[in-house]
Parts: C-alpha cells; structure tokens; sequence
C-alpha cells in the first residue's frame, strides 16, 4: 500500500497540530471535527480541500463516514487537567465516550487519541481500564504511553498521554517511535524570529535560553488573556529571558535594548509547539494564541503517525505474502 493511500478521520481537530503531524505521516484527511469556529476557519484556510464539520463531534455518525485507516483526536482534556477540578467521565466535556462510538461504527484499523499527562493518575485508573476494556471488545489491541513533546524536536517539555489502538493484525508489527538523540532549545528554535527585525539582544538571549520550554498552555475562552501560563511557568520562561505575562503583536525592534526581556509573539509560540510557518491562523490575537497553546504539536503527531501507518503497511505485506503463499499452493 502507497502511505498516500491512507486516511483519517480526525475528530476534536483544533487548529490542526495533529492534522500537520498526521498528513505529513502520509494520511489523507476524509473528515475533519472542529467545534471551535476560529480553530476550524484555520483548517479550511490552510486545507480548503478538506471536509471540515464545524460543530460538535456528537453530531458525527459513523455509518455516514468512509471507510477509513485511522481515527484520531485531541480530546478536550479539562476533564483530567492538573488545572481543573479533575471530574473524569463525570465531566460534560468528557469526550472519550464519542471517539469509542465513532470506533464501533466507523470500524478503523487504528485509532490514536491524545489527552494530558493528568490522564495517567492513578485517580483514574478505573477509567482508563474501561476503556481498554471497551476497546479489547471491539477487537483492538491498546497501549497507552506517556510522551514528551521534547523527545521529537518540539522545543518543549508538553507531555501527552496517548493510547494507540490497533486490530490484531497490524499491533504485531507497531512499535512506539524512538526519541531523537538531542533537544531541541528555545534560543536554537526562535533566534531568526528574535533577531529579524535587527534587535541587538538576539544572540546573547539565544545562548541564554538553552534548554527547552516549559508547556506552552493554551487555556479557555473562560481564561484572561494570552499569556505564557501561571506563575510557575512565568518563572520559568523568565529563566530563559522571555517575558511570559503577555504575547507580543511583534519581535523585538533594533531600537530595543540589548538587555530587554522580550515577549513572544504568536508566531514564535507557533514555532515552539512545532507548527510550520506557513500555517496561517484565523481570528483575533487571543484567539490564534488559544489554537496553538491547546495543539497536539505536529512532529509528535508525526512520529507516531508514522509508526502507525508503518505498522499498517507491514500488516498488509504480511497478508500479502500469505495470500501468495496460499495460491501457489494451488
């Protein structure tokens, strides 16, 4: 099978971290879920060819999507968040009963949903058990692995909890992606940005900000303003000589001091959560900040896109040597 041949349906598509990640793994979108209006005009600008449902994804029935390889999502994580009340399946926003009804009825060969590390409490085992449980059922093989952003060049730290299911035939040949040998550091990923428009405190800020971020927090519509997160990763981002109590409208100008503690924009916050430049986000700044700080970052996506469609491919070259084998018998 071509890679191109391969296809998804994505629900909870945000403003597509994942969707990038998970193209770029050689699938080919056939549906697309965004409830968030700003977030799905940012995945028809970006892929105008693409079906985007904007609404909620339990508008969606399975018998009326195609047939497809792979189901993938984001669900909304407030529901185990470190930072909400932690209300698991008892959260309206509890979305993983809808992505196991769309596995029932749409039947993919795979499925990969990603969510917060708070997932992986032990507050929620019993939770995360029934899921397996409903999966093994529906004829899936289930490993949950938690993931840092930082291993696959993203650079942030950004853990993610996520669970691949696979039909028997094609678990036996997935293995999870091997973690890149180096980090990539915020000065080394942002430095064209901070030094473009000339501003003298580039390089020296480059050097200082030498390790990688802390996780960049999208928050809510409830939430104030775009900042970089709470007081904790303020500190944090004050350590590698960015101000983190508000986003920029522009990098640093040559006119600015060379001891200045800049602010990001939202290109540069685009940048650490692994989203490629030309991917235009629509809405206003708050918006545009909310859409890449709740992204799944796209070389994640990628890395573990590619361990699922190579898993796929090894299946059906598996099979097809057993049919061959079958009919020379014959």
């Amino acid at each position: 099978m071509d890679r191109a041949d391969l296809t998804v349906v994505e629900i909870c598509a945000g403003a597509g971290g994942q969707s990038v990640g998970l193209e770029r793994a050689g699938f080919r979108h056939v549906l697309a879920v965004e409830i968030d209006v700003d977030a799905a005009a940012t995945l028809k600008a970006n892929r105008p060819a693409w079906h985007v449902h904007v609404g909620d994804v339990r508008e969606v029935k399975g018998f009326e999507v195609p047939k497809t390889d792979l189901l993938a999502g984001g669900v909304p994580c407030p529901p185990f968040s470190m930072a909400g009340k932690q209300l698991g399946a008892d959260d309206e926003r509890d979305l993983f009963p809808e992505a196991l009804r769309l596995v029932e009825e749409i039947k993919p060969r795979a499925v990969m949903l990603e969510n917060v590390r708070g997932l992986a409490s032990s507050r929620f085992n019993t939770y995360r058990q029934s899921i397996l449980d409903r999966l093994a059922v529906l004829g899936y093989e289930t490993d949950w692995k938690l993931v840092y952003s930082s291993w696959f060049g993203v650079p942030q730290l950004r853990p993610r909890f996520i669970l691949v299911a696979l039909r028997k035939d094609v678990a036996e040949h997935f293995e999870w992606p091997t973690p890149f040998d180096e980090e990539v550091t915020v000065g080394e990923a942002l430095h064209d940005l901070m030094s473009e428009t000339g501003w003298p405190g580039a390089d020296d800020w480059a050097r200082r900000a030498s390790t990688v971020a802390p996780t960049i927090v999208g928050g809510s519509k409830k939430h104030g303003g775009a900042d970089l997160g709470p007081t904790r990763a303020k500190a944090a981002w004050l350590a590698l000589g960015v101000d983190g109590k508000g986003v920029a409208d522009a990098p640093p100008t040559s006119g600015l001091p060379a001891s200045a503690v800049p602010r990001l924009t939202n290109r540069m916050v685009a940048r650490i959560q692994g989203f490629p430049d030309e991917w235009r986000f629509q809405g206003r700044k708050t918006s545009v900040y909310r859409q890449i700080g709740n992204a799944f970052p796209p070389p994640v996506a990628e890395a573990i896109g590619s361990s699922i469609a190579r898993a796929i491919a090894a299946a059906d070259a598996s099979t097809g040597e057993v049919e061959y084998a079958a009919e020379a018998a014959n």
